[in-house]
């Protein structure tokens, strides 16, 4: 089946079901050891990212269990981890205080169903081609957002509300600065400091895992034995609940389709550019290659299941990626043998959690803010191209000033229009009326280098897309030509790799205008797609299916007969 030429045969092949195949004890050795460590690694961030984002903490751990199960079970990658990520944490923030968690459930799901409609038309390698400078943009302004989120937290500053924007929240926490809790800021930084130095001493365990043991051990003496309260932990704002939560119904409806489609809209895309861009660098370090297509799908199913049991939204997890290849996974076994074992941390350590300091949490997520920012890539684009320069500067303002939403559609939109301006560059459109140089032709069929026209005759030759980005063009080339002459023109379309329906419209203009004036047309080198759409829309039966020639030669013995 197609739809306005999108193929719509489901690509769907999990990679499981060929892993499984060939699979060993020695890869489930592999498999096994990755997915614990890659388990230990996620219970920090899915703590914190939760936290962040305005749920409780084992609404992050629920996150991570069920869609990094379902991203490994249906994926399109063999190593490929899923869960929630810090480039989610700023728009479910924003859809809770906005529509509270009911309308993030709805939104999310909604986003869901969106990524398994594009998985299905096969959009994947189409979202993979997302311009580099938008991705840097909103992702280093997604990082800097993340780290001003998290300075009340950090220093235990005493605030009664936190703005959402951005200059407000900096006004913010400057007058709130005199209530500085020292204890939290010394938790905090500590934290940083642990997560930055114990890499280069430990490198199997992850840091952000050891500060969070070494601190909250140490905050819980100095509460407990030593008289010392103030520091805030996850079990003084937050009740834990450790188990799996019941389903719940989640209400879609007509209404709350119009109201949170351009969330689910950002979410949806947010998924998609991160999962495929995570699973194209597993590619580069693996030597595999993902299924784009099966990835947009299970990430799909995966959105649209999460939140029946209280999750937020997920995608593809680039350092637990990275994390899970470094520490030999071979197969999806690996994510689900990591989900397995948050579940059974859930369960039989959840309560614990309730001791972690909210500071070490916010040292966490400030380091995550920093390795997300990419600021050396950041600032090396900045030395391109004054167009890449413009959608980095732009999406990057907007994510921080603003919100993602407007960031990605604006981002799209200046990118969209940029890559147009590029191509019509390219395009080139001319008028031949004497003489045609064959010298290094590939229609050349004689010695002579040059190829004379007859008499009344004159080709108009267009080179490269010809579109809509190219109409006025090709509307100010029309006025040039010398109408009292030809009475044949030759449209030379070899070198026209594609046409939309504004180049189709044009090209009828310029017959119903030469046909007025007496000048017959005749078409050269069209290729098979443009053939067929032309015949689709009638127009070759207009001109003449006989006026459309395959070559110039032909197109110059038609004009002869016709002259005759």
């Amino acid at each position: 089946m197609q739809l306005s030429g999108i193929n719509l045969n489901t690509d769907f092949k999990p990679k499981l079901l060929y892993s499984l195949k060939n699979y060993s004890r020695k890869k489930f050795l592999s498999d096994l050891m990755a997915g614990i460590i890659v388990g230990i690694v996620a219970l920090p961030l899915a703590i914190a990212f939760g936290i962040a984002s305005g749920v409780s903490p084992e609404k992050g751990l629920i996150t991570a269990i069920i869609a990094g199960f379902i991203i490994s079970f249906l994926g399109g990658s063999s190593v490929q981890i899923g869960g929630p990520t810090g480039a989610f944490i700023i728009i479910v923030y924003g859809v809770i205080q906005q529509f509270g968690f009911e309308g993030l459930a709805i939104a999310t799901v909604i986003a869901g169903a969106m990524l398994i409609l594009m998985g299905i038309m096969k959009l994947g390698t189409i979202i993979k081609f997302m311009p580099y400078p938008i991705i840097v943009g909103f992702t280093s302004g997604i990082a800097l957002t993340i780290f001003s989120t998290q300075m009340k937290d950090l220093f235990g500053l005493t605030m009664a509300t936190v703005p959402s924007d951005f200059i407000s929240k900096w006004i913010a926490y400057i007058k709130a600065f005199p209530s500085i809790h020292i204890g939290s800021a010394v938790t905090g930084i500590a934290s940083i400091l642990i997560i930055i130095y114990a890499s280069k001493f430990i490198k199997k365990i992850p840091g952000s895992l050891i500060a969070i043991i070494i601190m909250t051990v140490v905050v819980y003496i100095l509460k407990h034995f030593c008289g010392i309260s103030g520091i805030e932990t996850i079990g003084d704002r937050f009740e834990i609940n450790a188990s799996l939560p019941d389903p719940i119904t989640i209400p879609i409806n007509f209404n709350t389709i119009n109201l949170l489609f351009p969330t689910a809209f950002t979410i949806a895309m947010l998924c998609a550019i991160e999962s495929l861009l995570s699973a194209t660098v597993a590619d580069g370090v693996t030597g595999d290659r993902h299924n784009s297509n099966t990835e947009l799908i299970a990430q799909g199913v995966a959105n649209m299941v999460t939140p029946i049991f209280g999750g937020i939204p997920a995608t593809g997890a680039i350092a637990r990626t990275m994390t899970n290849i470094n520490n030999g996974g071979k197969t999806p076994m690996a994510g689900i043998i990591h989900a397995v074992i948050l579940l059974l941390i859930l369960l039989f350590l959840g309560p614990l959690t309730k001791h972690i300091p909210m500071a070490c949490l916010a040292g966490v997520l400030i380091i995550v803010s920093y390795n997300m920012s990419e600021w050396r890539t950041f600032r090396s684009l900045l030395k391109n191209p004054k167009s890449d320069v413009i959608v980095l500067v732009t999406t990057f303002f907007l994510t921080v000033f603003f919100d993602l939403t407007i960031a990605i559609e604006t981002g799209l939109l200046i990118a969209m229009l940029l890559f147009m301006r590029r191509v019509s560059e390219t395009s080139q459109i001319s008028i031949i009326k004497n003489e045609l140089d064959m010298k290094t032709d590939a229609e050349k069929t004689v010695d002579n280098d040059k190829l004379s026209l007859p008499k009344y005759v004159e080709v108009y030759e267009i080179e490269g897309p010809f579109f809509f980005g190219i109409a006025n063009k090709f509307d100010e080339s029309m006025k040039q030509i010398n109408r009292e002459k030809a009475k044949i023109r030759i449209i030379r379309m070899r070198k026209v790799p594609f046409m939309d329906s504004t180049g189709l419209h044009n090209l009828e203009s310029l017959y119903r205008l030469s046909k007025k004036e007496g000048i017959q047309l005749v078409l050269s080198g069209v290729n098979e797609k443009i053939r067929a759409m032309m015949d689709k829309s009638g127009f070759s039966d207009k001109v003449g299916h006989d006026n459309i020639c395959s070559d110039i030669n032909k197109a110059l013995a038609r004009a002869n007969t016709l002259l005759q």
